[in-house]
């Protein structure tokens, strides 16, 4: 796999603005060069690739190659690519050889964490367009304080699109727009809390932020056991006092896979016969590649199960866009707990996302990202499998990330030389609820987050630090 160029992304688009934009995109590769961050021979991005990274004509990046190319910087060959020189450094500095070890990099060049899309991916035009057709079409009143259960053009569509593509039994009157999951998890835990609730259950391995918020709310969260087959619901009923699970019922985070039929029966039978509720946290229901789609848990029993979803998967967490969709009886709760008036999620990007969703500009964003995203997997696989033998990857029949099975007392290690490397990346342990069964070692890789052009190099450094 050739050596790829990844280090400069998020810096390039925090920097370069105005007419000074070629000049900084040098001024900020040479001194890559001169700090030893792009070795000679890396493989810079084409300039087609890197233009769409930052957002910019592609004249400009090939400009900018070419004037560096000619001063000795870059070299340039015919199917060969774009490459960092050899160069000869000065005589007033003494040479020193590499260490064999690279050093801690205090700013991860790959970030290959779980829970990002492809930032560099966001539908920019056709958001543009559907943000303007919203404008114009807006009420006045869509510019005043809004109702705390969102605006209801887009209660009406996601109430049309969650219909169609997960299978969830909503009305527009039973959903509730709220601004990102944590959100949304926030005002149940109150709501729970207020219907004399003393537990909420989580599941073994997941985000410690959403056991968090529910402790915060004044809640237990005692965890759910774990097997082979994925969450094991039947110790639900021994639990005091609880009034509802978190659950990943379609693909379970982190560890992957979908709950079985016959447990996802026995968790709605758990909370028909206890009066609890199932908060199911839909995350990323939209990326399936080797199956099909796997419905939402919520059209079991509409009135015993909460659904939450989330843009931040499938557009970008920067939206704040989320949304749950409520039994009859708790709407008005949630809706009280939120506020008297919506003053979370602005009414404009409710506006646009509703006429993204309408338009079918969503839908095609999504089957164009699904692709996109299965060939990252795809790759990631066949580079472990020719470089790691011994590390197996698993949970990836969906989502955005891949667990890899490490070889027994190689996690720390493993995640050592990955820092030593640049690479951001977490394990399956830093995911264990603290009173859980330890699970085998395991990195789990977040395939998604890197741009078009830093993927390449991120896999390649990946597979190098893998034992």
């Amino acid at each position: 796999m050739a050596n790829d160029w990844a280090a400069f992304g998020a810096d390039l688009h925090l920097e370069l603005r105005g007419t000074r934009l070629r000049a900084g995109l040098m001024d900020a590769l040479r001194e890559a060069v001169r700090s030893g961050r792009l070795a000679a021979g890396t493989r810079l991005p084409s300039s087609r690739s890197l233009a769409a990274d930052l957002g910019t004509a592609r004249n400009t990046v090939a400009d900018a190659y070419a004037e560096l190319v000619a001063e000795g910087w870059l070299t340039a060959r015919q199917g060969s690519g774009t490459r960092v020189a050899d160069r000869a450094e000065p005589r007033d500095r003494p040479r020193h050889r590499a260490p064999a070890t690279p050093p801690v990099t205090a700013t991860p060049v790959h970030n290959l964490k779980a829970g990002t899309p492809d930032l560099a991916s966001f539908p920019r035009a056709d958001w543009l367009k559907a943000y303007r057709r919203a404008l114009t079409a807006a009420p006045d009143e869509a510019f005043g304080y809004g109702d705390p259960r969102g605006r209801p053009e887009l209660r009406t569509a996601l109430a049309e699109y969650l219909a169609r593509a997960r299978g969830v039994h909503a009305r527009p009157g039973r959903i509730v727009v709220c601004a990102g999951f944590v959100h949304g998890l926030t005002l149940i835990g109150r709501v729970l809390r207020d219907r004399g609730a003393r537990a909420a259950a989580v599941e073994s391995y997941g985000l410690r932020v959403h056991a968090d918020v529910l402790a915060g709310a004044g809640l237990d969260t005692p965890p759910l056991p774990f097997d082979e087959r994925g969450t094991r619901v039947d110790g639900l009923t021994s639990l005091t006092g609880c009034g509802a699970v978190l659950m990943t019922a379609a693909h379970q985070f982190p560890l992957g896979g979908a709950l079985p039929p016959d447990r996802r029966a026995a968790v709605v039978d758990w909370a028909r016969a206890s009066g609890g509720l199932v908060l199911e946290d839909d995350y990323d229901g939209e990326f399936r590649y080797d199956r099909q789609p796997v419905g939402a848990l919520q059209g079991l029993d509409p009135e015993r199960v909460v659904y939450l979803g989330t843009a931040s998967k499938s557009l970008a967490p920067g939206l704040r866009l989320a949304w749950m969709v409520l039994p009859e009886g708790l709407v008005d709760e949630v809706a009280a707990a939120k506020g008297a008036v919506d003053w979370v999620s602005s009414a404009t990007d409710q506006l646009a996302f509703a006429e993204f969703l309408r338009s079918g500009a969503y839908d095609r964003h999504v089957r164009a990202m699904r692709l996109r995203y299965r060939r990252r997997r795809d790759q990631l696989v066949t580079a472990v499998a020719a470089h790691a033998p011994e590390t197996r990857v698993g949970g990836i029949a969906a989502g955005l990330h891949a667990v890899l099975t490490l070889p027994p007392g190689t996690e720390r290690p493993t995640l050592r030389a990955a820092a030593r490397h640049g690479i951001a990346v977490h394990t399956v342990s830093q995911y264990r609820h603290p009173t859980a069964l330890p699970a085998p070692p395991a990195l789990v890789v977040g395939y998604a987050t890197p741009s078009d052009s830093a993927w390449p190099g991120a896999l390649e450094t990946l597979c190098r630090v893998l034992p």
